[in-house]
């Protein structure tokens, strides 16, 4: 059997295995605690406390007894740990790691439609800016926002922001007409209808389950829909062997963990590229995530009324879920 282990693997092998020392080291020492999105990738879920869904995380953000939370996710999500901990370091690895779909929705385009429909209240989904959370009623998730809905009265029209295919999934679900903010997720919309059909042909035994992100035709093939948190859970749970997941593909990291003996096939995108992998998640590497540590850089500052005005919809969708 030929050897194709090189010396110079070997090397980089042992250099990944000191920095995930360092960070273990780093993390006692700071008093750290290490929050990963299931959106990260694989080296970075396993050295984390918790890996979880956007809820998920913010629950654990508001428990910790942690001095510095360092947030392997994207810049939305520290943000949301910075508002519910003011008096905690917030680090992100890579202050670039962004949100197609929080861009999607500017501060002042999103004032401006408030005061349009000042009768509306706006629930706006956790993947937005500090600015935009600040400006809603209450926050919500993938995995809460059904039941939020569900408790605001009839007579009272919705104004929901910034998703546009999460937000038609619920006005479905919950048979509440709203008015929804035309933003969308650049990975969820990538999804081919056509490639999907082609596997599920090949694989007529396997189960499609998919995020509400995604567009209407992908949602309306899908056996189950629902949150990364609940995808999971459905994978773990369901007597299927096989499942074509329609949602970013680092979730399934987790699902094969979770189920070893099941089989989970990533949903192809339209182009032949890793359209299915969020660019903006995947900024975030081992690397990074020591040098944030060593370094307790960059950090995630904010204006302390900012928080304080952004706090009130996030504590709304805790006490609510």
């Amino acid at each position: 059997m030929v050897n194709v282990f090189s010396h110079s693997d070997s090397n980089l092998f042992s250099l990944q295995s000191d920095v995930k020392k360092e960070i273990q080291l780093l993390k006692k020492e700071l008093n750290a605690v290490i929050l990963a999105h299931y959106y990260q990738e694989s080296e970075i879920q396993d050295l984390a406390d918790f890996v979880g869904d956007s809820l998920d995380l913010s629950r654990r953000a508001v428990s910790t007894n942690a001095n510095v939370i360092v947030f392997a996710g994207v810049h939305f999500m520290a943000e949301t740990a910075k508002i519910l901990n003011p008096l905690k370091q917030v680090l992100l690895p890579d202050l670039e790691a962004g949100c197609s779909l929080a861009d999607s929705c500017p501060a002042e385009q999103f004032k401006a439609f408030r005061q349009l429909h000042p009768d509306h209240i706006a629930i706006t989904y956790i993947n937005c800016s500090a600015e935009v959370k600040a400006l809603s009623d209450i926050i919500c998730t993938s995995s809460n926002a059904e039941r939020i809905i569900n408790q605001i009265p009839e007579d009272h029209p919705i104004l929901f922001s910034p998703d546009k295919n999460l937000g038609a999934y619920l006005e479905k679900k919950t048979k509440r007409e709203m008015l929804l903010w035309n933003g969308s997720c650049i990975v969820h919309e990538t999804f081919s209808e056509r490639k999907i059909i082609g596997l599920q042909i090949e694989h007529p035994e396997s189960k499609l389950i998919a995020h509400p992100e995604c567009e209407e035709p992908i949602l309306r093939r899908a056996d189950f829909v629902g949150s990364t948190s609940a995808l999971l859970k459905y994978a773990q749970y369901s007597p299927a062997k096989k499942f074509i997941v329609a949602t970013e593909a680092g979730i399934l990291h987790q699902m094969q963990r979770a189920c070893p003996d099941k089989i989970f096939i990533p949903a192809p995108p339209d182009e032949n590229c890793a359209c299915n992998e969020c660019p903006h998640m995947k900024r975030n590497t081992v690397e990074k995530l020591y040098s944030c540590m060593k370094n307790r850089q960059p950090e995630i500052v904010l204006d302390s009324l900012l928080m304080e005005r952004a706090l009130v919809p996030i504590q709304r969708m805790l006490a609510m879920s």
